[in-house]
């Protein structure tokens, strides 16, 4: 599947928007978080496109200090496990490199076992749980973190990852 990650732009916006409500309900972002977000000079997010400039996934993340902070993740259950998630993790974690960033963190539903095995996979761990967290069911949240992203051990995690990635044509 051809995949090209992106900034994200206002007029990215609707389409999100509709997307954030496929994958979480009624209880989702506003157009106006996202376009607050967009004017948020601390904030960096992107959107996953195909070939026919669909938007099959956006994520998003703060950059704060020497940490980012990833607020969001999500895919078109159209396009799930076709390596989008994968792709969009990629863009965050390229673009910490860049920004010399450290670390990175989230929460994440305890429920989204997907996301917490994607998360696990490319060197975050479980460092807590939020009790309650999300408001729409009080479910309680893993918080993940990865060690420095400037560590061997981790960037050579990730180059294999993103080698793997590229050899399935995900890239």
């Amino acid at each position: 599947m051809d995949i090209t990650i992106r900034r994200m732009q206002k007029t990215d916006v609707d389409e999100v928007v509709r997307l954030e409500a496929l994958s979480y309900g009624e209880h989702h972002w506003s157009k106006e978080s996202f376009y607050n977000e967009l004017e948020n000079n601390l904030a960096h997010y992107y959107c996953a496109i195909n070939k026919e400039n669909t938007i099959m996934g956006y994520a998003g993340c703060w950059h704060i200090f020497e940490e980012a902070h990833i607020t969001t993740l999500s895919v078109n259950p159209d396009y799930r496990k076709k390596g989008v998630a994968q792709n969009l993790l990629f863009a965050i974690i390229d673009d910490c490199y860049k920004n010399k960033i450290k670390y990175i963190t989230l929460e994440v539903r305890e429920s989204n076992v997907p996301a917490i095995s994607l998360y696990e996979k490319n060197g975050f761990k479980s460092i807590g749980t939020r009790k309650g967290y999300y408001q729409d069911n009080n479910e309680n949240a893993l918080i993940m973190f990865t060690e420095n992203i400037w560590y061997e051990k981790f960037k050579t995690l990730y180059n294999k990852l993103k080698a793997a990635q590229e050899l399935q044509g995900q890239i």
